[in-house]
């Protein structure tokens, strides 16, 4: 299973649109995880003509996106769940607060976002009912803010879990 994952496209009337080369990836996915700041439903409609969406609100997004998806949400991917949460507040704590909205669900992985800073690390976390949790925030493939480059993440699930950050 192919999983793609961005999360802060901040696309709204038209002002943006997704890169290409993302676009090309979605083609080959399975699943598509969107981790909030959508500010646009269109966004979510065009996602879905190449797989299946999941999404949850980020703290950008007006209400007529934050009515339609929750904060938060799980997803069966094979034997492996994720969370998936935007996050919010300072950059700082970010890993430690997502991981903390997730202290009594059985994850695997979390895929956040907020900071638009790509990041993938596995962390002990103690709270959890697991050792560790793979922590996995996309990047934005359309904003720059706090981040050096655009980027997405893909997740491939077998009988492995991986997750590999691409810089756009």
């Amino acid at each position: 299973m192919k999983i793609i994952c961005i999360s802060d496209t901040h696309i709204e009337n038209g002002n943006r649109k997704l890169p290409d080369v993302l676009t090309h990836a979605l083609e080959g996915a399975d699943l598509i995880l969107h981790a909030g700041d959508i500010t646009s439903l269109t966004v979510i409609d065009e996602l879905k003509t190449y797989a299946p969406v999941e999404a949850v609100a980020g703290n950008m997004d007006g209400f007529d996106v934050a009515e339609k998806l929750p904060e938060k949400t799980i997803i069966q991917a094979g034997r492996f769940r994720i969370g998936l949460v935007h996050g919010g507040g300072s950059v700082r704590d970010l890993e430690e607060r997502v991981v903390g909205m997730f202290r009594h669900d059985d994850v695997d992985c979390i895929v956040y976002g907020h900071s638009h800073r790509a990041n993938i690390e596995r962390r002990p976390v103690e709270q959890l009912r697991r050792k560790s949790v793979l922590l996995v925030n996309p990047g934005s493939p359309t904003d720059r803010v706090h981040a050096k480059e655009n980027s997405y993440a893909v997740i491939t699930v077998d009988e492995e879990f991986n997750a590999e950050i691409i810089k756009i």
